[in-house]
């Protein structure tokens, strides 16, 4: 079954599902991170309800559905950003490369290393470019180098567009740019897993193509887990696709050309074509 997804005044449009001929749909799924029994809770309101899936490494999964389902409280969860948030309580388990990241002898800023994360808005320090992207090593007590600022900078994609202007400001890069330096200042430290929150809402679509083809660089390296509104970008870019729909449920996990192509929800159907409601 095809299907497609649908724009706001109701008109189709296709989904450009990731062929199987890509290299990566031949990869076998290595779990790097997994959740068992994981439900979190702000004060008395419940966000997520017993989320157990297991995400694989050195590939793109995409978490999607509807505006408060629990997605960004998801991808907050594996790096512990949850902590900073008062009213949130999480219980089950996150298990990071065979380790619970919830245990009591878990660094959070150490994990933060092995896990970065490049949010919805652009947000670079008040600093030079270079000291943007060194900040995660000097923070770490690391020596750094002009080699570490141009493979982090090359990581990024952005080396060729700011290799000369080093000691100028972030702030004044384009709005795409400034993502993309954001992702170099996450990957400078050498992390495994990248979380990424909407990195291209803010964007217009030529940067955010930018991005895109960058993630798909990127997963080479990296396990790459992405939280987006647009089921188009989804089906481009990730190799899986989360359904989490209202009541923080993850309703189907599957390859995401399953997931667009023939789920076996029917409200996942219903969402992607747009009946959900």
């Amino acid at each position: 079954m095809n299907m497609s997804t649908q724009e706001t005044d109701g008109s189709p449009i296709s989904t450009d599902v990731r062929t199987t001929e890509n290299a990566r749909a031949d990869r076998p799924d290595e779990t790097v991170v997994a959740t068992r029994g994981l439900d979190v809770y702000y004060n008395d309101d419940q966000a997520l309800d017993d989320i157990d899936i297991e995400i694989p490494e050195n590939k793109v999964t995409a978490l999607i559905g509807p505006s408060g389902c629990g997605k960004s409280t998801f991808l907050r969860c594996i790096n512990r950003m949850n902590d900073q948030i008062d009213a949130a309580h999480v219980e089950g388990e996150v298990v990071f490369k065979g380790k619970n990241v919830y245990d009591d002898d878990v660094d959070p800023v150490a994990l933060r290393r092995k896990i970065g994360q490049v949010f919805q808005k652009p947000n670079p320090f008040p600093k030079s470019i270079r000291d943007n992207v060194t900040y995660g090593l000097e923070v770490q007590g690391k020596d750094t180098s002009d080699e570490d600022v141009e493979r982090a900078l090359r990581g990024a994609a952005l080396w060729d567009e700011v290799k000369d202007q080093l000691d100028e400001s972030g702030l004044d890069l384009s709005g795409g740019q400034q993502q993309r330096l954001c992702i170099a200042r996450a990957i400078a430290p050498d992390p495994e897993v990248i979380l990424m929150d909407e990195p291209t809402s803010a964007l217009d679509p030529v940067a955010a193509s930018k991005i895109e083809d960058l993630i798909d660089e990127l997963v080479e390296e990296y396990t790459v887990i992405i939280v987006t509104h647009n089921m188009q970008q989804a089906a481009r870019i990730s190799d899986k696709t989360a359904v989490f729909l209202t009541g923080g449920e993850l309703v189907e996990f599957d390859d995401t050309a399953a997931i667009f192509e023939n789920p076996s929800d029917s409200r996942v159907e219903d969402y992607i074509t747009g009946k959900f409601g």
